[in-house]
């Protein structure tokens, strides 16, 4: 098994040389990159076709695209960055290279919130039913954002063998993109042919993301309140990614503390959407 294969044991897959990315006319174009533009445009049609869908003007949505991607990108490498620090800290003209990843998925679902809050003021809308749509446009922009980590080999979790879903990696591949301590761990299941079994957290995710967004979508037509779809969203994405990230070996952790920080992110956005359902419903039956 070559540096750049793939493997897919339990499927009967095999991909040989994948490459990380293309070079047109001498630039170097990262295929993570690719896949998170792809994501996003992805998003915002799906987002506008959820508009139409409930009475909504889609143009709206565009103006709202413009204004909340290239923040997302920005807050969601703010979080990386922060809870990466030692990464970047020598070499601080680092921080804005994203052609090898590194963005934070959370500080994107921040900063989107943040802008939609300040939106929807100057625009005289309402948050909720701005999240409700914008929300099923987030989704999708995960479902296919997560293959980026694909390309780049990384986001993945711990040994999987005799797992129906293992992806082998070269062992020299696949330890560049784990922490150390995981590295020592997996050191072990290591493979005579220098390949190792790990669990494709990438693609569970993209997966577990993919009938969230298919529940969401048949749901609309049932809520009770505007915002009830984006607090769905926030219990549902939560619990898949309180679980997920619990197998991954490149965990970002809270400062100083072994405890991943999006475990505990995602406990807090469970938390906020039961909260939030609980509470409009409450709020609803009283009037």
């Amino acid at each position: 098994m070559s540096i750049n294969d793939i493997a897919f044991p339990g499927l009967g897959i095999m991909l040989e040389n994948v490459p990380s990315g293309i070079r047109v006319f001498g630039f170097w174009i990262a295929f993570y990159g690719m896949t998170m533009a792809s994501a996003m445009v992805a998003g915002y049609f799906v987002a506008a076709w959820q508009a139409k869908r409930t009475g909504q003007d889609p143009d709206l949505y565009l103006d709202f695209a413009l204004i909340t991607i290239p923040i997302s990108v920005v807050c969601a490498r703010i979080y990386y960055v922060i809870f990466s620090w030692d990464l970047y800290k020598n070499n601080n003209l680092s921080v804005f290279n994203l052609r090898n990843g590194g963005l934070g998925l959370y500080g994107s679902v921040i900063g989107a919130f943040a802008t939609a809050i300040v939106f929807c003021r100057k625009k005289g809308l309402s948050l909720g039913l701005l999240a409700d749509t914008g929300c099923v446009g987030l989704i999708t922009g995960q479902i296919i954002g997560r293959w980026g980590n694909f390309f780049n080999r990384e986001a993945f979790g711990g040994y999987a063998g005799g797992s129906l879903f293992a992806m082998e990696l070269p062992w020299d591949e696949a330890k560049l993109h784990m922490s150390t301590e995981a590295a020592l761990t997996l050191r072990q299941y290591v493979s005579a042919e220098n390949t190792i079994l790990v669990h494709p957290t990438f693609l569970y995710e993209s997966f577990w993301n993919l009938l969230l967004l298919i529940g969401i979508l048949i749901y609309t037509k049932h809520k009770k309140f505007d915002g009830e779809l984006m607090c769905l969203y926030l219990t549902g994405y939560g619990v898949g990614r309180f679980w997920i990230e619990s197998m991954r070996t490149d965990q970002l952790l809270l400062w100083g503390t072994k405890v991943p920080v999006s475990m505990v992110v995602a406990g807090i956005t469970v938390a906020a959407g039961l909260g939030g359902i609980a509470w409009m419903r409450r709020k609803t039956v009283r009037k």
